[in-house]
C-alpha cells in the first residue's frame, strides 16, 4: 500500500466541509420561506451525496479510481434514495413534531436557533460521518477482499433500509392498518430494519478504507458516531420512546429483536 496523501486529504476536507455546509444553508433558506424545517431530512442524504461527489472530483489522481468510483457509487445511491423517499413521506404534511416542539422552546429568534441546532449541527456531523467516503478516495492501493466485503456488507444495509422503508409505506397506505403496528415482513424480523440497513451501509463504507490500516485507524469514530446516533440517539430510542405508549408495541417489542435481525419469538 503506497503512503497516504495527509495533506492533499486535509485539503479535500476543507471542500466537503463547504459542500455540506452550502447544501445546510441552501436548505435552510428553503425552509425559513417556506415555514417548514422537516425538509431538512431531505437534505441529511443530499449533503452525504454532495461530499462524496466532491471528494471524488478533488481526488482525481490522488487514489485508486476503481475504490473512488466505488465509494462514490455506494455513497450517492445510498444518499439519493433515502432524499427521494423522506421528500416522498413527507409530501403533504405540515411540520414534524420534533423541530416543531424544539423551536416552540427555542431561546430568542427560531429560525437562529434552528439554523445553530439542526442545519449547522447535522451539516458537522455529516462531514465527520463522511470521513470514510472521504479518505477512501485518496488511497493509492489496489481494492482488496475487505473493501469488497465493505460492498457486500452495503448492499446487506441497502436491501433492509430500502425493502423495510418500501414495505411500511405500503402498510401506512392501507387505511385498515391505522392505528396498528407494522410487524410484517423485515419489521417481523427486527424493530428498525431501516435503521440496521443504515448501520450495515455505514459500516460497509467504512471497510473499503481498511485496506489502509491507518486510515481506518483515523475514521472509524465515523461508523461509531452513526451507531450511537441510530441505536441510542435520534433513531431507534428516541422512536421507541414516541411508540412506547401505542396499543400493542409492548407486545411487538417482547417478540421483536430490538435491533439486529432475529427469527420472531
Amino acid at each position: 500500500m503506497n503512503g497516504f496523501p495527509w495533506a492533499v486529504f486535509g485539503e479535500g476536507v476543507g471542500a466537503a466541509a463547504g459542500a455540506a455546509l452550502t447544501v445546510m444553508l441552501i436548505t435552510f433558506g428553503i425552509a425559513v420561506a417556506k415555514g417548514l424545517h422537516r425538509i431538512v431530512d431531505v437534505a441529511w442524504g443530499v449533503a452525504f451525496t454532495a461530499v462524496a461527489l466532491v471528494s471524488y472530483v478533488l481526488s482525481a489522481g490522488e487514489g485508486d479510481d476503481v475504490r473512488r468510483v466505488l465509494v462514490t457509487v455506494l455513497t450517492a445511491v445510498w444518499g439519493l434514495r433515502l432524499a427521494v423517499h423522506i421528500a416522498a413521506r413527507g409530501s403533504g404534511h405540515g411540520e414534524d413534531p420534533r423541530y416543531a416542539s424544539m423551536l416552540a422552546r427555542a431561546p430568542g429568534s427560531p429560525e437562529v436557533y434552528a439554523l445553530r441546532m439542526v442545519y449547522l449541527l447535522q451539516g458537522a456531523l455529516v462531514l465527520l460521518i463522511s470521513l470514510p467516503v472521504q479518505a477512501a478516495q485518496y488511497i493509492r492501493g489496489p481494492v482488496g477482499p475487505v473493501a469488497y466485503a465493505g460492498g457486500a456488507l452495503w448492499l446487506v444495509g441497502f436491501f433492509f433500509e430500502s425493502v423495510g422503508d418500501r414495505q411500511l409505506a405500503r402498510f401506512k397506505a392501507d387505511p385498515a392498518n391505522k392505528g396498528r403496528i407494522m410487524d410484517r415482513g423485515l419489521w417481523s424480523w427486527t424493530r428498525h430494519p431501516n435503521y440496521f440497513g443504515d448501520f450495515c451501509v455505514w459500516w460497509g463504507l467504512f471497510l473499503i478504507v481498511c485496506d489502509a490500516p491507518a486510515v481506518a485507524a483515523a475514521t472509524v469514530i465515523s461508523p461509531l458516531v452513526m451507531s450511537f446516533l441510530l441505536i441510542n440517539g435520534s433513531g431507534k430510542r428516541l422512536l421507541e420512546r414516541h411508540m412506547a405508549n401505542r396499543p400493542g408495541f409492548a407486545e411487538y417489542a417482547a417478540r421483536t429483536s430490538g435491533f439486529f435481525p432475529l427469527p420472531p419469538r
